[in-house]
Parts: C-alpha cells; structure tokens; sequence
C-alpha cells in the first residue's frame, strides 16, 4: 500500500499540518520534503509561513546547524556583505509575492517575509529559508546550506513500504 501525501507530512511532523497546504517540493523517492500554505488559516489566523520544510532529514541537519550557531553566522555575513545582503532582499521579495499568489492574490501576512521576518535581512529560522530553496525559490542562505549539507536521506526514512508513485 502506498502512503498519501497526508499519511506522510503527519509521519513526518509528528502531527498534522495547520489549514491548507499543497506539496511544493519532493525528495528523489517521491515524498513530500516542503509543504505550502496559504497566509490565512481557516479559523482566520494570519499564517505567514508559506513553504513548511517536512523532510525528516534536513529538518535534523538544519537543527544542528541552528544549534551550532549558524543563524548568528548567517546575520553576521548578511550584515557585512552588501552582494548577498542584495540577493536576500530579492529572494524576500519573491517570497511575499509567491506567498499572495498562492493565497489567491491576498496576502494576510505581506508585512512579514521569509520566517516572518519584517527586515529581509532578519534570520532567524534557517528551515525557512531550506525550505524556499528547495521549493525552486532563489534564497542564497537556503542554496548555500543544500550545497553543504547532504539534500535527502540514503535510508527513505519516510517509507511505510514503498515510495509514493505519482
């Protein structure tokens, strides 16, 4: 039997995921490794993360990151390299514009970006921005942790049996 979207992204948070959401990028096995999610909730809540990193693997490796003090690391060089600090407020950007479309042209959070942030430039969650350059979105803090860090897990540790097939 093969797993639903559903069965997985709960397996793999731990708990269902809040409001509505779509799968926005998926590992080489075929399972969801980021959800998104409309700015609004239906109970009405304004909800500004759109795009939710489900992979039980980066979300670990990202942690260790977190917890190695990357997040300061990445404000650090944020701050005293204008060229990415540049690239960071593009990728903002996009992300508000892609979070309005997909909340149907009307963005309950649009004074937030990336992780919430109001400054383009504020880290504060490095998941978020995994998760946006997973997504096809173009986030230098996100590409820069993919390209040092292994992308998928070797053991497809969301598997019930067999991979999702489309």
């Amino acid at each position: 039997m093969t797993p639903s979207d559903a069965d997985v992204v709960l397996l793999q948070l731990g708990r269902p995921p809040r409001g509505t959401w779509r799968v926005a990028a998926r590992c080489s096995y075929g399972y969801p490794t980021v959800i998104a999610t409309p700015s609004l909730l239906p109970t009405g809540e304004p909800f500004p993360t759109l795009l939710w990193l489900t992979c039980p693997h980066l979300i670990e490796a990202v942690g260790q990151l977190e917890s190695a003090g990357h997040v300061e690391v990445w404000a650090t060089r944020l701050a005293n390299d204008p060229a990415l600090a540049q690239r960071m407020r593009e990728a903002d950007a996009a992300y508000r514009s892609a979070r309005a479309i997909e909340s149907g042209g009307e963005d309950a959070c649009a004074s937030v970006g990336i992780a919430g942030q109001r400054d383009p430039l504020g880290t504060k969650c490095l998941h978020a921005h995994v998760a946006t350059a997973l997504a096809g979105m173009s986030d230098p803090i996100g590409e820069a942790i993919l390209g040092s860090t292994a992308s998928e897990c070797e053991d497809q540790r969301c598997s019930k049996g067999a991979p999702i097939s489309e």
